[in-house]
């Protein structure tokens, strides 16, 4: 059994991407607060995800569905309102990577990117907010990036996905905030997940992914990269009555990254 937080009893949450990496650390704390959570992904087998927060306790169910399809989304937030009384919390952790320029991203590589990362926020909001409305009001926490602000070499359409995902929260704060919905996002940079461990493979060269993590890690004035367990409880804050002012906000979890200029004077 997990230690319970009590901080969502009664509540109702959809996790996009809940059944790896940020999503399902936000599935899995947004449990442990009581609420009753029902995770998706494009992949029927992550049903076992479900059901292994079920055998620790928790409420959990599983829906396949792709968030870049409207059908899918639809079908979602109404199976999460059927089978749990309402909507109360959405969090869009559903994300992926790919690396190149805009001269080496084919147009389906683009799609996908901005599909999965930007149109499956709206999409999934889109269904979400009405169930919302009937409840007197919700959160939404959107999942971003760093590269939202400041973007690496090589990874155009991702960083394209993750501005408009800020500039689309801000979109949202403002239409929805008559509804008592609010909406946040949480701008990570890395963090140990099945997604960056996949690109430490890539980059690793000669030595080893875990090497390679740690030399990521080194370049945050923290010294490491984060724990998908530390996101959550951020996302977790924002989607708590605790944050009952918050609104429209961007919020970096970077471990102290963009406080640091690439300028360095002499020992």
């Amino acid at each position: 059994m997990v230690q319970r937080v009590d901080d969502f009893t009664g509540k109702s949450a959809v996790v996009t991407g809940g059944s790896q990496g940020i999503g399902l650390a936000a599935a899995r704390r947004l449990a442990q607060g009581g609420a009753s959570v029902v995770i998706c992904s494009p992949n029927e087998r992550d049903e076992q995800v479900a059901a292994e927060l079920r055998a620790a306790g928790l409420i959990a169910d599983f829906k396949r569905a792709d968030v870049r399809h409207a059908e899918d989304m639809r079908e979602l937030m109404d199976f999460a309102a059927s089978r749990h009384g309402g909507i109360d919390i959405l969090a869009n952790c559903a994300g992926v990577q790919r690396y190149g320029d805009v001269t080496q991203t084919p147009e389906e590589v683009w799609d996908e990117v901005l599909g999965v990362n930007l149109k499956g926020i709206y999409l999934a909001s889109q269904y979400a907010i009405p169930e919302m409305r009937k409840r007197g009001g919700g959160a939404i926490v959107n999942i971003s990036s760093v590269q939202a602000y400041a973007s690496q070499k090589g990874v155009a359409a991702y960083t394209a996905s993750k501005g408009g995902i800020n500039a689309l929260t801000r979109a949202m704060a403002l239409d929805h905030a008559s509804d008592n919905i609010r909406v946040n996002v949480v701008c990570p940079a890395s963090v140990d997940t099945p997604m960056l461990r996949g690109s430490a493979d890539l980059f690793k060269g000669e030595g080893t992914q875990q090497q390679t993590l740690d030399s990521w890690g080194k370049m945050h004035p923290l010294g490491r990269v984060a724990k998908g367990e530390e996101v959550a409880e951020l996302i977790a804050f924002l989607a708590s009555d605790k944050a009952a002012f918050i609104t429209g906000g961007d919020y970096k979890i970077d471990g102290g990254m963009l406080a640091a200029l690439g300028v360095h004077l002499p020992e």
